[in-house]
């Protein structure tokens, strides 16, 4: 326990100086106030044209209040900040094998597991941390709009707080978990990231849009699809939204609330086992 501690403390050490890490964090942030406060802000302000045209101004407003912060935060989750998770997995996995350095650490005191695990451990922290500060940021401009507009600035409540949160995390813990494995299997960092942004931002719309038109047979692997369960748990802890104003892309009510967050819950068991079992026998001579 206290190797696995020590790797973790110097993954966390690594990644508070990489400015990859502070890259995807930025773009996360930025990305996430865009598409949930900027845009619906200034459709709002110009009357109702531009990305939101035809919704109410008012239910337009409401959608980037604070009693809406769950639903404004978690609303990329399921896209472009499941991506960016993805790449950060993949860095945090497989930069080692990029670099040449896996024998390196391999012959200091902790074993295999040790590394892997602690690995994991500062990934799913520095993950915590991010979605924490996501919403914290939502916080901030969902009251600035309030008291702006002259609008409640009161918060959800923290139960709901929390289960939001809690879906953050697990959700965005599933996609880095996905680019971990990739990683330590394809034993690398640029290969995982391609293949997995290809398949978070095209494949798994692709299925979902064919599932869902013209080949209906193809719902049961839909409802499989990692991209699927994690808008489907979003969803479930989501608020509704104000009339006239639709969900997020990726956001779904395809799978049922226990069922998505148990898929994702086994997506990530799956990924650790996976990753910890290939480590442990790749050959780094």
């Amino acid at each position: 326990m206290r190797d696995v501690a020590a790797v973790a403390g110097a993954e966390l050490f690594k990644l508070v100086r990489r400015p990859a890490a502070w890259t995807l964090l930025a773009a996360a942030a930025v990305l996430n106030q865009v598409f949930g406060y900027l845009i619906p802000y200034l459709a709002y302000s110009g009357g109702g044209s531009g990305p939101m045209e035809g919704a109410p101004r008012a239910s337009v407003l409401a959608s980037t209040l604070p009693d809406q912060l769950v639903a404004s935060t978690l609303g990329g989750f399921p896209v472009f900040a499941g991506a960016l998770a993805l790449v950060l997995g993949a860095l945090v996995l497989g930069s080692e094998h990029g670099w040449g350095t896996v024998k390196t650490i391999l012959t200091q005191r902790p074993g295999r597991t040790a590394v892997i695990t602690g690995q994991g451990v500062a990934l799913a922290v520095s993950l915590g941390v991010a979605v924490l500060v996501l919403f914290a940021l939502g916080a901030v401009s969902s009251t600035a709009i309030a008291l702006a507009e002259d609008r409640s600035a009161a918060l959800p409540p923290a139960a709901d707080l929390l289960a939001g949160y809690g879906a953050g995390v697990a959700i965005m813990w599933m996609w880095a978990a996905l680019g971990g494995v990739l990683a330590v299997v394809l034993r690398g960092v640029a290969l995982p990231v391609g293949l997995g942004v290809v398949w978070v931002l095209g494949v798994e719309n692709l299925v979902a849009g064919v599932a869902g038109s013209v080949l209906s047979s193809l719902a049961p692997l839909r409802d499989v699809l990692p991209g699927i369960n994690a808008g489907s748990l979003a969803a479930a802890v989501m608020p509704g939204r104000p009339a006239g104003v639709d969900s997020p892309p990726g956001i779904n009510t395809d799978v049922a609330d226990g069922r998505a967050l148990l898929t994702v819950a086994t997506y990530i068991v799956i990924c650790l086992a996976v990753t910890t079992w290939t480590f442990r026998r790749t050959d780094v001579s």
